[in-house]
């Protein structure tokens, strides 16, 4: 027993370090940005930025396509044959709507860009450490969090608000398409039973998770890679942490967002 509270306590320790180290890098990031938009001595490189937006958002926009419209058709195949036994097949649209808006489209935005980008950083990060490039930019008296992280947190962050509400659209768009022609729902009917259902309040909460999952992907993404130790072996096993961390505080994000909402009433 004693051995085994204290691998628990060990594990506690090390989360909350780890936590703990997320949130000084967070809070460092957010110093840096703030300092840059009212202190007109510190600059953010807007080609660093730009790189990054195009990195994380334009490159994954095909692949959220490919996954957003998957989900899309599976959900009208998969629920359409019980609510036509109900003789309410017309309520697709509505179940779809806000299923989409509030919950998988920042959802499936959030996994996909885990894996695509969320992977990347660490590794680019943790190549950069093992190589001592990190400690080259301090030697010159070059901020890491400024240079290195500001961009890429920012740039997850802003593009997963984006990519959510792509998902999203996409995700409708394929609903209705396998709803007009395969299932014979007349599109006037999918097209307000959806209207009817779907409120400017739940396009906001899916924007708002969209945005907390992408602060969360870059931050975790950064702070491992710059935690990583142990040379090639070091970097592989802070990539891997990194998506599942990613995918288990995403969740998370997702399941205290729900709670809060439900008890603002916002649904």
């Amino acid at each position: 027993m004693v051995r085994f509270l204290g691998f628990i306590g060990g594990v506690l320790i090390q989360i909350l370090d780890h936590v703990g180290d997320m949130l000084a890098l967070l809070s460092s990031a957010v110093l840096w940005l703030t300092r840059s938009i009212f202190d007109p001595r510190v600059r953010m490189g807007s080609s660093a930025i730009n790189t990054q937006i195009i990195r994380v958002g334009v490159r994954s926009v095909a692949i959220i396509c490919l996954v957003s419209a998957a989900v899309g058709l599976i959900l009208s195949l998969q629920m359409a044959p019980p609510l036509d036994e109900l003789g309410q097949k017309d309520k697709l649209a509505n179940i779809i709507g806000v299923a989409v808006l509030r919950e998988l489209g920042p959802l499936i935005g959030a996994i996909v860009l885990t894996g695509y980008a969320g992977a990347a950083i660490t590794a680019e990060l943790g190549t950069m450490v093992v190589g001592e490039e990190i400690e080259a930019l301090e030697a010159h008296a070059l901020n890491p969090v400024r240079f290195l992280v500001v961009p890429r947190v920012f740039a997850t962050c802003t593009c997963m608000g984006a990519l959510g509400v792509f998902a999203s659209i996409v995700s409708i768009a394929a609903s209705v398409g396998v709803s007009t022609i395969v299932l014979d729902l007349p599109f006037t009917v999918y097209w307000q039973n959806l209207l009817s259902q779907v409120k400017l309040v739940d396009f906001l909460t899916g924007v708002a998770k969209a945005l907390v999952f992408g602060l969360l992907i870059g931050v975790i993404a950064c702070a491992n890679g710059l935690r990583v130790t142990g040379g090639a072996a070091g970097v592989g096993a802070a990539t891997t942490r990194t998506v599942v961390e990613s995918v288990v505080a995403v969740v998370l994000a997702d399941l205290v967002f729900t709670a809060l909402f439900y008890a603002l009433g916002l649904f």
